[in-house]
């Protein structure tokens, strides 16, 4: 017998809010097309869905307890120390993944980097757009085992497109593999509009802490003797959303979808780390960005020279960041908007 709604289990990893942010078009999608999304994560990436969709069912998992260091260097010993805590998260998340199967019905599952959210008994799909996993000297074992645990998925859609040029190079590419995998095309909640600019600058903040408030205190420092006029988020989500006017800056808490996305429209340049859901959002938007990668990120470091490298946007190291820099924005060309026609009906019909 058809079961009347087709719920499908969407599942974010909480590190940062990109993960959370680039599952909101997959989760209207799905609305679209006569699925149930049933939403699961935790911390403020959960918080970030609850605000977006407070009409659907929302769920808590366990925590990665992912923790930054405080230096660039000690990055990889933080996340080796974390580790017995993630394995026993992603360990926890299959148990309680395996009960809420019969106890909500679930059709499939769609896990954004959630290692352990995925069952055999269901269709379930893995998005990255890190099919190799950088750490420096350790990327071969740190790729290897993020390629062990996609295997266990029924499919990899990967944010990006295929060809070249694309946005992610050797991270979502590789050259042989047995894994299943789908390119989807870059992500993004946004749309671009025709919007008069605005802003000058548009400030956007994002990622784990402390490194988003040392980034914060050294752009306030930078920026506020910028000429002309500046949009500074500051990546905090909060029960109250705060505005404060200082000369020419106005500061945000957080905005939500529609905000950042008018704001983005009508600012002239972006100065943002360059996680790769942001990396996507401005594709989309065909902007002008400068970037500063989260320290000790390889990922983000990676980014960031590869869109230099390929003449779309420069970048700065946090420490040595200064507002001149801000100049060099105009001799690139900004980011590309990549196109894939999406055919959505055919990717769900997996489930």
């Amino acid at each position: 017998m058809e079961t009347a709604t087709k719920n499908i289990l969407v599942a974010p990893l909480n590190w940062g809010l990109g993960h959370a942010t680039r599952c909101i078009p997959i989760i209207r999608e799905l609305q679209k097309n006569g699925f149930t999304p049933i939403l699961a994560s935790d911390g403020p990436a959960l918080e970030l869905l609850r605000k977006e969709f407070p009409h659907l069912q929302a769920l808590a998992l366990p925590s990665y307890n992912i923790e930054y260091a405080k230096s660039a260097d000690d990055f990889k010993w933080k996340l080796l120390k974390n580790s017995p805590k993630m394995i026993e998260a992603v360990l926890s998340e299959k148990k309680i993944v395996k009960k809420w199967i019969p106890e909500y019905n679930l059709q499939g599952i769609i896990s954004d980097n959630r290692l352990g959210v995925y069952s055999k008994k269901i269709p379930s799909v893995f998005i990255t757009h890190q099919l190799n996993v950088l750490s420096g000297k350790t990327t071969w074992i740190s790729s290897k085992l993020h390629q062990y645990f996609i295997q266990k998925f029924t499919e990899c859609w990967v944010p990006d497109i295929k060809e070249k040029p694309n946005l992610t190079g050797k991270l979502g590419h590789l050259k042989t593999t047995h894994l299943q995998l789908k390119y989807i095309g870059p992500l993004s909640r946004l749309e671009r509009k025709e919007l008069s600019i605005q802003y000058d600058l548009m400030v956007v903040l994002s990622g784990p802490e402390p490194q988003r408030t040392f980034l914060e205190e050294k752009l306030k420092a930078e920026i506020h003797s910028f000429a002309g006029k500046v949009v500074f988020v500051r990546g905090i989500i909060e029960a109250k959303q705060k505005k404060e006017v200082v000369e020419n800056i106005t500061y945000y808490n957080f905005m939500t979808s529609a905000e950042l996305e008018k704001t983005f429209n009508e600012s002239e340049i972006v100065l943002c780390r360059s996680g790769y859901t942001t990396v996507m959002d401005l594709a989309k938007l065909r902007k002008k960005a400068f970037f500063i990668p989260t320290p000790g990120q390889f990922e983000q470091e990676y980014l960031a020279k590869k869109l230099k490298r390929d003449g779309f946007a420069p970048f700065a190291h946090q420490d040595d960041f200064k507002r001149e820099n801000l100049l060099e924005v105009s001799m690139y060309n900004g980011l590309p908007q990549l196109k894939k026609e999406l055919d959505w009906k055919e990717l769900f019909v997996l489930f």
